[in-house]
């Protein structure tokens, strides 16, 4: 028996084990909810849970503290990372603590389901009008209003600059990229393990700003948040700082626009919208045309890449790339394991294969039972024809 206060840790508790060897602990997650290198319950692996109408609420309030979450939205909705990142200030708060959420951007969600108390709103006007000093600005104003306990925000892209540059202009502590979080004691403060190497992490306390990675935590909650939302700039206009506008007219700085880069240039790491391939696809040439035509970055699975037919860069898997595209398109991919955790952050998975029981249709929203060059040939004409009447009805505009 043990006399000291050291607080005991349950091996058992659900883990995953990264391709570098490192056993990730995650937050919320209950036993059997991690399988196969699939963090948490992202999608729909947690099992038990009711249907969020019949959850409990986490919290009444009223609040004294509060947890701030800040991340941009993702084609109206707020993608994985975000989700994670909201989750965990759900599963840290105390029921004294307000979990308030801040959305860059357009945005329609259940914020009580997703864990939000509160969800502030930054409308589009403001957000196209925005350079990222002008985010930060605010973010600072909101920070010192609220004076949240922590702040976090998924590290990755443009909520991992605002996070940086809130903790620069704030002067606040800030750790990243974390791959564990867990309450250290008291609400102010957690206990953070951050990715220092490849195959070394390194403990952290004291932070204010946290920068998190994929998988800290379950997004399935066991209970529901408050839900209320507001926008900035709408409605009472002394309840949230006033966009900094006037940002925009600062020397030296100037909007240039937004020019579409091409997708074959991009990191499979950045890329949100991947076609790959996988054994079943033969016709190399119709595949890079149909990806060229959609505007899709290319990967492949280990076996096509072992068979000579894609570069070690384009694989895609646990030894290969960990995806987070908005769009990810297998074609002729089976579904291996190894696969599956490569892709366990995309969004949306369309499947094609021949066979209906392919593994990878458990994970696919779609799944297509077709042979992959005739459905690649398919789709090219489809996109083709839309390019066409698309390019008649600008014609007639310009007429």
């Amino acid at each position: 028996m043990s006399t000291g206060t050291m607080k005991r840790v349950n091996p058992r508790r659900p883990a995953y084990i990264t391709p570098a060897g490192m056993r990730r602990i995650v937050l919320g997650a209950v036993a059997g909810a991690a399988q196969a290198g699939v963090p948490g319950a992202a999608h729909g692996v947690a099992r038990g849970i009711e249907h969020s109408a019949s959850k409990p609420l986490r919290a009444s309030g009223p609040f004294a503290r509060c947890i701030l979450v800040v991340s941009h939205s993702d084609k109206g909705v707020l993608d994985e990372r975000a989700r994670q990142a909201l989750a965990a200030a759900a599963i840290l708060a105390s029921s004294d603590t307000e979990v308030v959420l801040v959305v860059l951007g357009p945005c329609q969600e259940d914020w009580a389901a997703l864990g939000a108390d509160r969800c502030v709103l930054v409308p589009q006007g403001l957000r196209d009008a925005h350079v990222p000093t002008q985010a930060s600005v605010w973010l600072g104003a909101l920070y010192q209003q609220l004076q949240p306990l922590y702040v976090l925000l998924p590290d990755r892209d443009a909520d991992a600059d605002l996070g940086r540059r809130l903790a620069v202009e704030q002067g606040l502590p800030l750790a990243g990229p974390v791959v564990e979080i867990q309450p250290a004691g008291t609400p102010a403060d957690v206990r953070c393990r951050v990715r220092a190497s490849a195959g070394h992490d390194a403990l952290c306390t004291g932070a204010r700003v946290l920068m998190l990675a994929g998988g800290v935590a379950v997004t399935e909650l066991p209970f529901v948040g408050l839900g209320v939302v507001s926008v900035a700039g709408q409605g009472d206009s002394s309840a949230w700082p006033n966009w900094p506008t006037e940002l925009a007219r600062m020397p030296g700085l100037q909007d240039m626009g937004v020019q579409a880069g091409q997708a074959q240039t991009l990191a499979l790491e950045e890329a949100d919208f991947i076609l790959s391939a996988g054994n079943g696809v033969q016709d190399l040439a119709l595949f890079h045309e149909l990806a060229d035509a959609l505007g899709a970055a290319t990967g492949a699975s280990r076996v096509a890449v072992d068979d000579g037919r894609f570069p070690r860069a384009k694989q895609i898997g646990a030894t290969g790339k960990t995806v987070q595209a908005s769009a990810y398109v297998a074609i002729g991919i089976s579904g291996a394991v190894q696969h599956l955790q490569g892709i366990k952050d995309c969004r949306h998975v369309i499947a094609v294969n021949t066979d209906s029981a392919a593994p990878i249709g458990k994970r696919a929203n779609v799944l297509a039972v077709a042979e992959s060059s005739e459905f690649m040939r398919a789709l090219l004409a489809l996109v083709q024809a839309k390019r066409g009447l698309r390019a008649g009805a600008n014609a007639q505009q310009k007429g």
